[in-house]
């Protein structure tokens, strides 16, 4: 690589930098790196090609070794699997298909004893159709009191035939589903912004209240040190049900305010969840999965007497471009700034299209770059940071998955989620472990079932092939997260220090207990040229040995094309 020894650092001076910060919290989730699991698709302990609480547990020092704080679990609750058990029929009871209450009371107790904390979801905007709630509702008829429980209400039209409203499900069709009563006639509607298997509750039902108030006591009570919530910003439903008139598609996330998202009713009842969860010792915690409008709307549910964190949509979906990042990190600190809550940073989840494909421009050697220089940047900011299973991996979306083998409902309902054209399972394919053939080490039996089929390619990004691998994705998270746990200035404050740089180029600078920290990421396609801030510490190309790469002080080093740098000054 070509370096140019002339000292000109001193170029790199201050631009700006963020509003003025609070004093930062001392809870353990202000900068906690937390990983996601997705139980069906991590590990398979008993054969079945289903993933399952013990085969997460039998893999947990793997997410130790990786360096993570914390481990978010998808739902493993009772459920027909409508939605991948985001349909929930008993919150209390663990579906079989992932083990007994038993093996997730042993996954917690085994997390904390490898010094991991556990957050499970919690599913409150709907539950399952074989709720027993929604089933007696339904058997008994429109006389039964369960009813004032969901969002059950009469037709428009001469004989109630049209739906109640125009409000459209996200996955795709009308939100509302006709009943038949009893005696064989047609019925009232209910709502369902999902499947038509997950019926809406009406929070505004005493009854909705105290049960999930009841289900979050359950399961603090086994130990788990905090929730994920699901669809945080839908349980509130504007008075009357009014139309949305405008005739934009549903979309969890939108510029659009609409009547059944983000209406202000919902932090009431997030008072009165913080409050119980400060009633426990050990810093329990909540995560708001609300796709508001603007992160300063998603700022709200986290006053100092709500929720303690909401995941940070916004920067998920903003494109490989350094303008557009900059203005995002702004916004979000200033945002979160206003209410002294930290910061979240995410790239991928179980339901976005995974960012080494987001960002490969249909060139994946291209998407696994950026990707990687994308998570360096993203771990560099202050807050928290969440991973997703396998992208320590450089996994990228399967895209040629045949249509007999998807089970997203957003696909057979024939509508886009969230940009992926009617299907998230590309990024829920299991996890490869070990070995040269599928299942690739995620069920016990080599050539084992998999409840969706693995590319034969992945032989070559098993944990195990990557391991000590210093070009591998997975030593490169290691190596990353190993420095931000011994950086103090990796994670810590609410403000980075933006620094001049080439067009393409962002560079910021942290500090703190006395160590500096600057970033740079080159965005661009082609190399650049700049004056190097420091030493290097970590390169996205290579977890091993940047200085021979990159030169030290003193001298100006040409960044690769799609690279994030940290260095020390």
């Amino acid at each position: 690589m070509t370096q140019h020894i002339t000292d000109t650092s001193s170029d790199i001076t201050t631009q700006a930098s963020t509003s003025a910060s609070t004093e930062p919290g001392s809870g353990w989730w202000h900068d906690a790196v937390i990983y996601q699991v997705y139980p069906r698709s991590f590990a398979d302990a008993d054969g079945d090609g289903m993933g399952d609480l013990p085969g997460v547990t039998a893999r947990l020092p793997h997410l130790r070794d990786l360096g993570v704080d914390a481990v978010w679990l998808s739902p493993f609750y009772a459920s027909p699997q409508a939605d991948a058990g985001y349909d929930v029929a008993d919150y209390r009871v663990v579906d079989p298909v992932f083990g007994t209450l038993a093996d997730a009371d042993e996954l917690v107790r085994r997390a904390h004893d490898l010094g991991l904390r556990v957050i499970v979801d919690i599913v409150p905007n709907h539950c399952s159709d074989q709720h027993e709630w929604f089933r007696t509702a339904l058997a008994d008829g429109p006389s039964s009191p369960l009813r004032e429980r969901f969002h059950f209400h009469p037709g428009r039209g001469p004989g109630g035939e049209l739906p109640p409203n125009d409000w459209e499900s996200v996955f795709g069709g009308p939100a509302w589903t006709r009943t038949t009563d009893p005696d064989g006639t047609p019925g009232d509607w209910y709502l369902h912004l999902f499947a038509p298997e997950q019926p809406d509750f009406d929070w505004e039902h005493p009854a909705v209240r105290e049960e999930f108030r009841s289900v979050l006591r359950f399961w603090l009570d086994l130990g788990v040190d905090g929730f994920r919530v699901d669809v945080a910003h839908g349980l509130i439903k504007a008075p009357g049900l009014p139309d949305v008139g405008h005739g934009e598609q549903v979309k969890l996330l939108g510029a659009a305010p609409v009547p059944y998202f983000d209406q202000d009713g919902v932090h009431e009842i997030y008072r009165d969840w913080r409050a119980l969860l400060d009633g426990y010792d050990g810093e329990r915690v909540a995560v708001a999965e609300a796709w508001t409008p603007t992160v300063e709307r998603s700022a709200l549910y986290l006053r100092p007497d709500e929720l303690h964190q909401a995941f940070n949509f916004t920067y998920l979906t903003t494109g490989w471009d350094a303008a557009a990042l900059r203005a995002v990190v702004d916004r979000s600190l200033a945002a979160m700034n206003s209410v002294a809550a930290p910061a979240t940073w995410v790239l991928s989840n179980h339901d976005v299209v995974r960012h080494s494909t987001r960002f490969a421009d249909g060139d994946p050697a291209r998407g696994l770059r950026r990707a990687r220089a994308a998570t360096l940047l993203m771990l560099a900011l202050p807050g928290s940071a969440y991973l997703y299973q396998g992208e320590e991996l450089g996994l990228p979306e399967v895209t040629d998955l045949p249509d007999e083998v998807r089970q997203d409902p957003a696909f057979f309902r024939g509508a886009g989620h969230q940009g992926q054209e009617g299907t998230r399972d590309g990024c829920r394919v299991p996890l490869p472990w070990s070995g040269a053939r599928p299942p690739f080490g995620f069920g016990p039996v080599e050539g084992g079932p998999s409840w969706l089929p693995q590319p034969a390619g992945w032989r070559d990004l098993t944990v195990e092939a990557q391991e000590g691998d210093p070009a591998s994705t997975l030593e490169l998270y290691r190596a990353a997260l190993a420095l931000r746990r011994e950086h103090p200035a990796l994670g810590a404050g609410r403000d980075v220090e933006w620094l001049d740089a080439p067009e393409g180029v962002l560079a910021f600078r942290r500090a703190a207990a006395g160590r500096t920290l600057v970033v740079t990421t080159n965005l661009t396609g082609r190399p650049v040229t700049l004056p190097a801030p420091g030493t290097p510490l970590l390169c996205s190309l290579n977890s091993r040995a940047p200085a021979a790469d990159l030169g030290g002080p003193g001298a100006n080093a040409v960044l690769p094309p799609d690279a994030t740098v940290w260095w020390e000054r």
